[in-house]
């Protein structure tokens, strides 16, 4: 997925700006997570849950990639459901190997 398919007309403007926000993080790979994590389900989260989103989606990029793809341990204050919920949608971001240039 590389963009949103989600029609934001019936949600709310909140709703309409995280999803937004979640395909224009600046860094690839944190776009494809909060995307697709956002595609799923934004429409069905408690104004609690979007609390929290936005909570985490205010961390640094380089942080979030870091503790997404577990090269970081997460900070105790993220070791919630929500953070496990967003992390399940990392995507691999590893290429197939026939997808690797190869050496002439």
């Amino acid at each position: 997925m590389t963009g949103v398919s989600l029609s934001s007309a019936d949600l709310d403007p909140r709703r309409r700006r995280i999803l937004f926000r979640c395909w224009h993080r600046g860094i690839r790979e944190m776009d494809l997570v909060f995307g697709q994590f956002a595609e799923k389900e934004i429409a069905t989260l408690s104004e609690t849950e979007l609390d929290e989103f936005e909570t985490v989606m205010a961390e640094e990029d380089n942080d979030l990639v870091r503790w997404i793809m577990g090269t970081w341990p997460v900070p105790e204050r993220f070791q919630t459901p929500m953070f496990e919920r967003l992390a399940a949608y990392k995507p691999d971001f590893e290429y197939p190997a026939d997808a690797l240039p190869r050496n002439a």
